[in-house]
């Protein structure tokens, strides 16, 4: 069912804290109950732990500023989702169902990459959304998201990705089982078992459990060795290893079908009888370029020091309530006029 999966995590969350007296006991059904069904954020995230919300529940203020803010991180939600996730969506969709035997070297990366954005701006969107739509009701939701695709290592992407669905794993998975405490084999143990079961959360198909297992031996090989030799690299190397290894990571995730899923990898990196690059490439790269450079922009924070700079100029501010306004249309007039496309995360 439809968000199951989030608002267990969440109850069992509230469960654990109060044996552990980390929180107090909620008596009030329909305080608990507005915890468990809170719907910005029910169906897909971020998972909002009780002890993060409990005073908020009859505590918080609803002011204009919050709503104000609100709102214009909702729009910045769905534009997200609307103008770019489901436009490089459609590129990943394309080439994905391209028969066996078709698919160039150049469509394969185009294809792993488009999908690379898509899943980030689709999930992003969807909790800034849910987190817009909170702080409208006067509730402050933690992030889920800083910026992952600038992380210099996979250690790294996993502080910055999903934070809310990670920092559960290792806060009543990880740390239980030991931690970072104990031989290397118990530890590189609580590494395995938290990922197989990320994967595993994630579907009931093979390729959700490779990509578990995947992330638990990068992230043993960082644990052992590698993370320091990497510290040693200079930035772009780090960025650039980072990225190849996610990339790979969810065409794992991507593809459920492990035969498909073998000749994808297989034709990425040359092996077999793929051409390089065909027309069915260059078609989705013409068409679709303003939607992938738009998506390599707004990945990175480029232009956060420039607005901070400008935040407080009354003309930047008229400027920035226009451009939401905008944006906001142009998001309608797109949904108007496209195809369903449901949040990737409400099949999780």
């Amino acid at each position: 069912p439809l968000g199951i999966s989030f608002y267990t995590f969440q109850t069992m969350s509230y469960s654990i804290d109060v044996y552990r007296q980390d929180v107090k006991t909620e008596h009030n059904i329909i305080d608990f109950g507005a915890y468990v069904v809170m719907f910005p954020q029910l169906i897909a995230g971020p998972i909002v732990r009780y002890s993060t919300i409990a005073e908020q529940l009859n505590h918080r203020s609803e002011t204009l500023d919050k709503l104000s803010d609100g709102m214009c991180r909702f729009v910045i939600g769905l534009g997200k989702k609307v103008l770019i996730a489901n436009q490089v969506g459609i590129v990943f969709t394309k080439l994905s169902q391209t028969p066996i035997g078709n698919l160039s070297v150049a469509g394969a990366w185009l294809g792993a990459f488009a999908f690379m954005l898509q899943i980030y701006f689709d999930f992003s969107g969807y909790s800034d959304m849910a987190i817009g739509l909170g702080k409208m009701f006067g509730f402050d939701f933690l992030e889920n998201f800083r910026y992952p695709y600038i992380a210099r290592s996979i250690t790294d992407f996993w502080r910055r990705w999903h934070i809310s669905l990670s920092s559960w794993f290792r806060d009543y998975v990880y740390i239980p089982l030991g931690g970072n405490r104990g031989s290397k084999f118990q530890r590189y143990r609580n590494l395995f078992v938290v990922w197989l079961l990320t994967g595993i959360w994630h579907g009931a198909s093979w390729n959700y459990v490779l990509w578990g297992l995947y992330y638990a031996v990068l992230l043993m090989i960082e644990k052992a060795f590698l993370g320091k030799l990497i510290d040693r690299l200079p930035a772009l190397f780090q960025h650039v290893y980072t990225l190849l290894f996610v990339l790979i990571g969810w065409v794992i995730f991507s593809l459920e079908d492990l035969g498909v899923l073998g000749y994808w990898l297989k034709t990425m990196f040359g092996f077999g009888n793929a051409a390089l690059v065909n027309d069915s490439a260059l078609f989705y790269l013409k068409n679709y370029a303003f939607s992938l450079i738009t998506g390599i922009l707004a990945a990175f924070p480029w232009w956060k020091g420039w607005l901070a700079r400008w935040e407080k100029n009354q003309w930047v501010q008229i400027l920035q309530g226009v451009l939401w306004i905008g944006l906001f249309v142009v998001c309608l007039a797109f949904l108007v006029s496209d195809t369903y496309n449901p949040f990737l995360y409400f099949r999780f």
